[in-house]
């Protein structure tokens, strides 16, 4: 058993008493009744570079590195560790995507999001910056707040959302489609059409050389043709000028499009987040005139292969695979 104790300010005092009365190393150990060595390396340690020993100074300063030693940094499981830094940084996954996702990949191990948080945001961790690679990169933590969207135009004759089908608010059937555009700055010619599948969130994400409706609606059909003919079901887009062409969409692909009410941007609040995962890569307010097709399919790549909570820590690619899976008929 165990028996070891550090040593106490008394026996402190007792050995800068004794030391100083000339008696030897042996003699106060025995005093003590302690180990010469313990004592030998108690004067060492505090005796570095020539200073003089004082039992008070060396007490603070034990005191100290005993608590420094019992710390115990979050996320001090090696495993656990590597997989929330490695996550974190280089695929920039949200510390709840981090939660979901580690039992799956490592059945046994867990740790709750708000431990990923507390430990990006500690004052000891400030250096590292973990924060920068968070979503919305603050330095410090904020409460969410909603951001109002501007609307544009209308759609007099699209199909209002109020008459959309119960199984698409519902997301219970695949092929159904929300759309937007992501403007770079306001001197930008270009912009970028993001479509995201209600059911999967399978994202697909292009480049669109102008801002008019002639050109969107030409990338919304070729994308859609490249779709399967079970996602192929309906599209919900804004009332932006650039959707003015939904029923040359309708007529070529054969699906109906809906429209949100003006100022109801939450109404296709999917491909509204979809468009905030995007600014990760392409923050706001940033030109999107260099960007290209190449880069939009890589981003688009590492979306579709991010595990999203609600589809419980599966990827959408992983998701949209089971569904078609389910779905073959050999």
């Amino acid at each position: 058993m165990r028996t070891f104790h550090h040593l106490s300010l008394e026996e402190r005092e007792k050995i800068f008493a004794w030391k100083e009365k000339g008696l030897s190393l042996r003699k106060i150990a025995k005093q003590l009744k302690r180990n010469v060595g313990s004592v030998s390396r108690e004067l060492k340690r505090h005796t570095k570079y020539g200073k003089v020993y004082l039992p008070c100074l060396a007490q603070r300063r034990a005191d100290r590195w005993a608590a420094e030693q019992r710390y115990k940094a979050p996320l001090k499981e090696p495993l656990i560790f590597l997989y929330v830094r490695e996550h974190l940084r280089d695929y920039h996954w949200s510390p709840e995507t981090i939660t979901g996702r580690l039992p799956i990949d490592h059945p046994g191990y867990s740790i709750h999001h708000e431990t990923i948080y507390r430990y990006v945001y500690e004052k000891k961790q400030r250096r590292m910056k973990l924060w920068s690679n968070l979503v919305l990169h603050r330095k410090r933590r904020m409460k969410k707040n909603g951001r109002k969207v501007q609307a544009f135009g209308r759609l007099n004759e699209a199909i209002p959302i109020i008459q959309r089908p119960e199984i698409i608010n519902n997301r219970k059937q695949p092929g159904h489609w929300e759309t937007d555009n992501m403007e770079g700055k306001r001197s930008d010619t270009s912009s970028v059409s993001v479509t995201v599948e209600r059911m999967t969130r399978v994202t697909r994400i292009r480049l669109l050389t102008n801002h008019t409706a002639a050109t969107k609606t030409q990338v919304l059909v070729g994308q859609l043709k490249q779709e399967g003919a079970l996602l192929r079901k309906s599209l919900t887009v804004d009332r932006g000028a650039e959707n003015s062409n939904h029923k040359d969409i309708t007529g070529i692909t054969g699906i109906p499009v809906y429209a949100c009410n003006s100022y109801h941007s939450w109404e296709k609040g999917t491909v509204e987040n979809m468009i905030g995962r995007i600014r990760r890569y392409i923050p706001k307010g940033k030109s999107v005139e260099g960007v290209t097709q190449e880069k939009l399919y890589l981003i688009e790549e590492v979306l579709n292969n991010t595990p999203r909570k609600c589809l419980g820590y599966l990827t959408p690619n992983e998701y949209l695979e089971r569904i078609l899976s389910a779905s073959y008929i050999p």
